[in-house]
Protein backbone atom coordinates (compact mmCIF):
# COMPACT_ATOMS: atom_id res chain seq x y z
CA UNK A 1 0.00 0.00 0.00
CA UNK A 2 1.24 3.47 -0.85
CA UNK A 3 2.20 5.92 1.84
CA UNK A 4 -1.14 7.09 3.20
CA UNK A 5 -0.08 9.29 6.08
CA UNK A 6 1.19 12.83 6.33
CA UNK A 7 4.34 13.20 8.41
CA UNK A 8 2.70 15.65 10.81
CA UNK A 9 -0.83 16.56 11.85
CA UNK A 10 -2.43 19.32 9.85
CA UNK A 11 -2.73 22.71 11.61
CA UNK A 12 -6.54 22.49 11.83
CA UNK A 13 -6.30 19.18 13.76
CA UNK A 14 -5.09 20.90 16.91
CA UNK A 15 -8.05 23.29 17.38
CA UNK A 16 -10.34 20.33 16.66
CA UNK A 17 -8.56 18.38 19.41
CA UNK A 18 -8.97 21.29 21.83
CA UNK A 19 -12.69 21.52 21.02
CA UNK A 20 -13.17 17.84 21.82
CA UNK A 21 -10.93 17.81 24.89
CA UNK A 22 -12.79 20.83 26.29
CA UNK A 23 -15.82 18.55 26.62
CA UNK A 24 -13.83 16.30 28.96
CA UNK A 25 -11.56 18.78 30.76
CA UNK A 26 -11.59 22.44 31.76
CA UNK A 27 -10.50 24.70 28.90
CA UNK A 28 -7.06 25.45 30.37
CA UNK A 29 -6.34 21.69 30.70
CA UNK A 30 -7.63 21.04 27.16
CA UNK A 31 -5.32 23.74 25.80
CA UNK A 32 -2.38 22.39 27.81
CA UNK A 33 -2.91 18.89 26.38
CA UNK A 34 -3.15 20.28 22.86
CA UNK A 35 0.09 22.20 23.33
CA UNK A 36 1.75 18.96 24.44
CA UNK A 37 0.35 17.15 21.38
CA UNK A 38 2.00 19.78 19.15
CA UNK A 39 5.44 19.09 20.61
CA UNK A 40 5.63 15.31 21.10
CA UNK A 41 7.17 12.94 18.62
CA UNK A 42 4.90 11.02 16.26
CA UNK A 43 4.79 7.28 17.01
CA UNK A 44 2.97 4.36 15.34
CA UNK A 45 0.36 2.00 16.75
CA UNK A 46 -1.92 -0.61 15.14
CA UNK A 47 -5.49 0.44 14.32
CA UNK A 48 -6.98 -2.49 16.26
CA UNK A 49 -4.97 -1.65 19.39
CA UNK A 50 -6.01 2.01 19.35
CA UNK A 51 -9.69 1.10 19.05
CA UNK A 52 -9.41 -1.42 21.89
CA UNK A 53 -7.56 1.02 24.17
CA UNK A 54 -10.08 3.77 23.43
CA UNK A 55 -12.98 1.36 24.04
CA UNK A 56 -14.81 2.91 21.10
CA UNK A 57 -16.99 1.13 18.57
CA UNK A 58 -15.88 0.88 14.97
CA UNK A 59 -17.96 3.42 13.06
CA UNK A 60 -19.85 1.95 10.10
CA UNK A 61 -18.13 2.02 6.72
CA UNK A 62 -21.03 4.06 5.34
CA UNK A 63 -20.50 6.87 7.87
CA UNK A 64 -20.00 9.97 5.70
CA UNK A 65 -16.60 10.90 7.20
CA UNK A 66 -15.30 7.33 7.26
CA UNK A 67 -16.39 6.85 3.65
CA UNK A 68 -14.69 10.13 2.61
CA UNK A 69 -11.42 9.08 4.25
CA UNK A 70 -11.49 5.64 2.61
CA UNK A 71 -12.12 7.28 -0.76
CA UNK A 72 -9.31 9.78 -0.14
CA UNK A 73 -6.80 6.98 0.58
CA UNK A 74 -7.90 4.94 -2.44
CA UNK A 75 -7.34 8.02 -4.65
CA UNK A 76 -3.79 8.39 -3.27
CA UNK A 77 -4.52 11.12 -0.73
CA UNK A 78 -2.79 11.26 2.62
CA UNK A 79 -4.37 11.36 6.06
CA UNK A 80 -3.27 13.27 9.12
CA UNK A 81 -1.88 11.38 12.16
CA UNK A 82 -4.25 10.69 15.05
CA UNK A 83 -4.08 12.84 18.22
CA UNK A 84 -4.56 10.93 21.49
CA UNK A 85 -4.49 11.49 25.24
CA UNK A 86 -4.05 8.86 27.94
CA UNK A 87 -7.18 8.92 30.07
CA UNK A 88 -7.59 7.45 33.55
CA UNK A 89 -9.52 4.41 32.33
CA UNK A 90 -9.18 4.52 28.54
CA UNK A 91 -7.44 6.19 25.66
CA UNK A 92 -8.99 9.44 24.43
CA UNK A 93 -8.93 10.10 20.70
CA UNK A 94 -8.81 13.88 20.62
CA UNK A 95 -8.78 14.06 16.82
CA UNK A 96 -8.86 11.39 14.13
CA UNK A 97 -11.58 8.90 15.13
CA UNK A 98 -13.03 8.85 11.60
CA UNK A 99 -9.56 8.42 10.09
CA UNK A 100 -8.85 5.55 12.47
CA UNK A 101 -12.09 3.78 11.51
CA UNK A 102 -11.43 4.28 7.80
CA UNK A 103 -7.98 2.69 8.08
CA UNK A 104 -9.38 -0.17 10.15
CA UNK A 105 -11.60 -1.08 7.19
CA UNK A 106 -8.53 -1.20 4.94
CA UNK A 107 -6.66 -3.39 7.45
CA UNK A 108 -6.92 -3.54 11.24
CA UNK A 109 -3.19 -4.33 11.38
CA UNK A 110 -2.06 -1.16 9.62
CA UNK A 111 0.26 1.02 11.64
CA UNK A 112 -1.19 4.46 12.29
CA UNK A 113 1.03 7.43 13.04
CA UNK A 114 -0.18 9.17 16.16
CA UNK A 115 0.76 11.60 18.84
CA UNK A 116 0.15 10.54 22.41
CA UNK A 117 0.33 12.51 25.67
Amino acid sequence: MQKIWLSNPEPHDFPAATDYLELLFPLNKAKQLTTQLKSVKTISKKAKDILRAAQLPLLPADNIHVKENIKKVKKGGKLSPILMVRGNEKLIIADGYHRLCAIYYLSEDLEIPCRLV
